[in-house]
């Protein structure tokens, strides 16, 4: 269980930088190798060319022989620089058959990082494909799965599971009676036998609540049948109403979920727009989630959409891109801001996982089998968090005697900070946290008390 006691979060301290020394790079040196100061590389040669022989003292001089130092020299000189061209070929070889041997291993680099390159490629293709054929989507960042079908083809697939709803009722004034018309939308969201279900707001068919008999509601089908239908119940808080009609053939909608929806990902709506145009069907995204909207001076959790919204399609559904309904349109905001600006593609509708039991309940009991916990409650806002050091939830004023609360053990000032796993921050938090309960279940509640955090066996009490 989460508990909410002030804790400091103690880091670890954050070794400091040590400045590595940085070594330092010798200059080479280096020189080039020169003969006798002139071009490098060559070197000059001296050759003495001597004259014949003086033979001294000697009465006689016999011719000497030729010399051949000067042939000897001149041989040698030749011997030297084809010395220097076989080794300046060798060398030369060698730099051809470095390079080619260089080149030759980077071809050999070169294809085995292609090869790499390739596998890896290969690998990854594999990886998708089986994703693709096990439907599982979790690690693909996509708003769009496989399933996922064209507007047309949701419109076609659910328009015969979409009503237009007129409940006409009459008021009194002045001793004059007059007959009034109020529009809205729906859908079949559900068929036992030759009876059909149908889902809308409360506010659509409110007059039905509170003048059952004074009260007419009249549903139309997609291919124009016009048939009456009868009140079951609904819930003002959670602006949901369901009625039931007596026909065949009806076709119920597919229930998705709401919880999986992603920002950003498409939705469609289908509804009698304008009281008028029935049956029109507008597009869009999700633009926002867990939005808290007040209608009526009731806050309610809301999915936000930028598919057009209006008049008369309040109690329509709301479609993912599977053709699944996963909210009931409710509201949209319209005119302007206070600084003037235009208000434009705002509009919302109910999550069905927070409906979905209710309406099921409406349907089998007559009545929403919620409960209740007991207390009257106040908020514990960031701010009075921050100032007084309390944690978050909601302060306990009162405990109703006799109540579930009472029998749990909980008391005045005391701070609902969970419910059953539910972390509780707000008074939105706390309400939504009801919702996941029925009459009779057993649970945990947890509350923040003089500095202690206490948790508490709870057994909830029926909403009445």
């Amino acid at each position: 269980m989460d508990t909410y006691e002030n804790e400091e979060l103690i880091s670890d301290p954050v070794p400091e930088e040590t400045e590595q020394p940085v070594q330092e790079q010798a200059e080479e040196e280096t020189s080039q190798g020169f003969y006798h100061g002139v071009g490098a590389g060559t070197k000059e040669e001296t050759y003495t060319v001597s004259a014949q022989p003086v033979c001294e003292e000697q009465p006689i001089c016999e011719p000497q022989p030729e010399p051949i130092a000067e042939k000897k020299q001149g041989r040698s000189l030749f011997t030297r620089v084809m010395s220097v061209v076989a080794v300046f070929a060798v060398v030369l070889a060698m730099i051809a058959a470095g390079y080619g041997v260089t080149v030759g291993v980077l071809n050999d680099r070169w294809q085995e990082n292609n090869e790499m390159l390739i596998a890896r490629l290969n690998e990854q293709i594999k990886v998708l494909e089986q994703m693709l054929e096990e439907k599982d989507y979790s690690n693909i960042n996509i708003t769009m799965n496989a399933e996922g079908k064209l507007p047309s083809q949701i419109y076609e697939q659910n328009i015969q599971s979409v009503v237009a709803i007129n409940c006409i009722y009459k008021t009194t004034s002045n001793g004059r009676v007059y007959e009034s018309v109020s529009s809205g939308s729906g859908f079949v969201f559900d068929v036992i036998g030759t009876t059909g279900y149908i889902a809308t707001n409360h506010h659509v068919v409110s007059e039905a609540a509170t003048n059952p008999q004074g009260t007419t509601i009249q549903i139309v089908t997609a291919d124009g049948q016009k048939l009456n239908a009868s009140f079951i119940g609904s819930d003002a808080n959670n602006d949901i109403a369901l009625l039931k009609v007596n026909a065949l053939a009806l076709q119920p909608v597919t229930l998705g979920s709401s919880s999986q929806l992603l920002v950003g990902e498409q939705v469609v709506a289908i509804g009698n727009a304008l009281g008028e145009l029935s049956f029109s069907l507008t597009a869009g995204y999700v633009s926002g989630m867990d939005r808290d909207v007040a209608t009526d001076g009731t806050v309610i959790n809301m999915i936000q959409t930028d598919a057009a919204i209006n008049s008369g399609n309040s109690g329509g559904p709301l479609f993912n891109a599977r053709g699944e309904v996963v909210g009931i349109i409710s509201a949209k905001y319209s005119g302007t801001s206070s600084s003037g600006a235009i208000i434009e593609g705002i509009g919302f509708a109910i999550p069905m996982d927070d409906v979905r039991d209710m309406l099921e309940d409406l349907r089998d009991y007559g009545k929403i089998t919620g409960v209740k916990l007991g207390v009257y409650v106040q908020e514990v806002d960031a701010t009075v968090s921050e100032t007084y050091g309390l944690p978050m939830g909601a302060y306990v004023k009162e405990v109703i005697s006799g109540g579930c609360a009472e029998a749990a053990g909980i008391i005045a000032k005391d701070i609902i900070t969970n419910v059953g796993g539910y972390t509780v921050e707000d008074l939105n938090d706390l309400t939504r946290a009801l919702r996941k309960f029925k009459a009779g279940e057993q649970s945990t509640i947890t509350v923040w008390r003089s500095g202690r955090t206490l948790i508490l066996n709870i057994i909830f009490d029926e909403k009445t």
